[in-house]
Order: C-alpha cells, then structure tokens, then sequence
C-alpha cells in the first residue's frame, strides 16, 4: 500500500484547514531542525496517532523516502486520510515555509557515524601507506562494523557517539 504524496504548498493549506503534520524521524534528527506546530512520532516508536479528530494526517522525515518506504505502517497508525510530504522537511523548507532550527543541537547521529567511520577509514588507508601496512586494519574493522551495522540494525558506533558529552544533553533535553 502506498500513500498519496503532497507538495509542502497543498499540505500548508491542509494544515491550516485542520490536518495534523506528523514528523517520523528520530529524536536527534528533530532537535536540530523541524516544522514548529509538528507532532512528533519516530518511525521506530511509532504504532498509532491520536489525531484529535483532524480530517487528515501529513508524514514527513528528511527526504520523503523514508515515508514513501513505509507508506503501510503509516496508513495504519493514522486512521484517517493520510498523505506522504513529498521532499519532505527540504522540500518544505525550498518552499519558503517555517522551520525552526537549533544550531546549538549535534547533527544526527547517523551523519556522525558517517563522518567518524569515514575518517578512521581514511586514516587507516594513510597510516597503512605511510607508516605500516598493519595499520590497514583500522580500515578492515571499520569496514567490518559497518556490515554488521547494515546486515544487523545494531550499530556500535552510534551507540558510543550517543555516548559522547555533546549527544548527552540532546538526549536529556528531549527526555
């Protein structure tokens, strides 16, 4: 099943006729950035929306393709007439329409592992060349983590970064 998508201009006019505007990403991802007066539903949390009798539910993350993905899981939760914001929040944002942004707030996790896993690679590939070969396995393990990450949904990585000091207090903050 999928779910009818929307250009940000038609789901500003829903919204102000009444539609609830549900956003599906992650806590972290939210923090930094999103659409002031959304209701907020992780994707991984999500099982059903209180809609307060709206005559229409809007879903929107990043890009429109993790909605798109799960359109199903989201027609179900909803339980009324539900929509898929087409570019999601970037394309809400090309739009010219409202969206608060906290810079004091990490970026997402996932863009960390990315950065922090492509770094270690790279130095790894340098120290291999440079120093000693041994050093490859930096990138070897690295490699191998992230496998496991993609074949598993368990990434050690993202867990030690939410660690860190600066990801702490997101986590506090958002409770």
């Amino acid at each position: 099943m999928s779910l009818p998508t929307i250009d940000a201009v038609r789901a500003k006019r829903l919204i102000d006729d009444g539609a609830v505007l549900v956003d599906i990403r992650e806590a972290d991802e939210r923090a930094r950035e999103h659409v002031p007066g959304t209701r907020h539903h992780a994707l991984s949390k999500l099982s059903t929306i209180d809609t307060a009798g709206a005559k229409a539910v809007i879903f929107h993350c990043r890009s429109g393709a993790r909605t798109a993905a799960n359109a199903a899981r989201l027609a179900g939760a909803a339980g009324c007439d539900a929509y898929v914001l087409e570019g999601g929040i970037d394309a809400w944002k090309k739009a010219g329409l409202p969206v608060t942004t906290d810079t004091r707030q990490p970026i997402e996790i996932m863009r960390q592992v990315q950065i922090t896993a492509g770094s270690l690679v790279v130095l790894g590939v340098a120290l291999g060349i440079w120093i000693a070969p041994a050093f490859l396995a930096l990138s070897a393990f690295v490699g191998a983590g992230l496998v496991f990450a993609g074949v598993s949904g368990w990434c050690g990585m993202a867990r030690l970064l939410g660690l860190m000091p600066w990801n702490r207090a997101v986590k506090a903050a958002l409770g």
